[in-house]
């Protein structure tokens, strides 16, 4: 009875720190979306307005382009590192 309850305990340590981990990509990954498609296409385009990037300024280049190019980076790299979290925590798909 005791070797189920200290197992109980331990899976659901386990569970808070992957969740705890899960939330915090989830969070920096939508801090950094944020800060592009928010912080560098709007509220920083004036600042932006004098880098040239294909032909246009860099905060424009961010509204129309890069913050679509970022999203998808956040979304293959938040795949990757939930892959290896999954796997650090056991719950992976092999």
């Amino acid at each position: 009875m005791a070797d189920q309850s200290n197992s109980a305990a331990s899976t659901a340590e386990a569970d808070k720190g992957y969740w705890a981990a899960n939330v915090r990509i989830i969070l920096i990954s939508l801090v950094i979306w944020a800060l592009v498609s928010f912080g560098f296409g709007i509220l920083l385009r004036p600042l932006l307005s004098g880098i040239a990037v294909g032909g246009t300024d860099l905060g424009f280049w961010f509204a129309q382009q890069g913050s679509i190019l970022v999203f998808l980076a956040l979304i293959f790299n938040y795949a990757w590192r939930m892959n290896r979290l999954d796997a650090q925590f056991g719950v992976d798909e092999e």
